[in-house]
């Protein structure tokens, strides 16, 4: 898994530094092994602004403004609590992208909802995607696959985004 999420870092990096595009991460279940990712390889400070580790429910309340009407109706564990980390990180660090994540990597039932349960959201200039995960590894597996997939969308909504300017 690390080759892979190694090989999707080196898209991100080349992609934002070619656009001369920023970047910034609100993690909650991943710890900031997202941002330990990005900034493993030298020159993701031209792009990467901001990283915060929003890892409890009043710093996504207090910190990044997420709705608490939005965790008390869906939960920390949610696309739509996904979708605000992701929208107000990218509001705070006025960055062009960001990209987060929340969930429950185990091994314990969190809000009801089972191990495994990840909730990934990226953000940009025109729109919100997000994307529901059931992983069904270790605790460590899946931090490691939650940090791919988040990459992975984000490049997704790179490329939708950059697709949409050519038409």
């Amino acid at each position: 898994m690390k080759d892979k999420i190694s090989q999707v870092v080196v898209k991100v990096h080349e992609y934002f530094k070619s656009r001369g595009l920023k970047l910034s991460i609100a993690e909650s279940c991943t710890g900031g092994l997202l941002s330990h990712y990005l900034t493993s390889l030298s020159g993701a400070s031209e792009f990467f602004q901001a990283g915060i580790i929003a890892y409890s429910e009043e710093i996504k309340k207090n910190i990044l403004g997420v709705s608490p009407e939005t965790i008390k109706k869906y939960g920390v564990v949610s696309e739509e609590t996904a979708r605000e980390m992701a929208e107000k990180v990218l509001a705070l660090s006025k960055t062009d992208y960001a990209v987060s994540t929340t969930g429950n990597l185990g091994p314990d039932v969190l809000e009801g909802k089972d191990r495994g349960l990840i909730c990934i959201a990226a953000s940009g200039m025109k729109e919100t995607i997000s994307r529901e995960l059931r992983l069904r590894g270790s605790r460590e597996e899946n931090n490691e696959a939650a940090t791919f997939e988040a990459l992975k969308l984000l490049i997704e909504l790179l490329k939708e985004e950059e697709a949409g300017e050519k038409r």
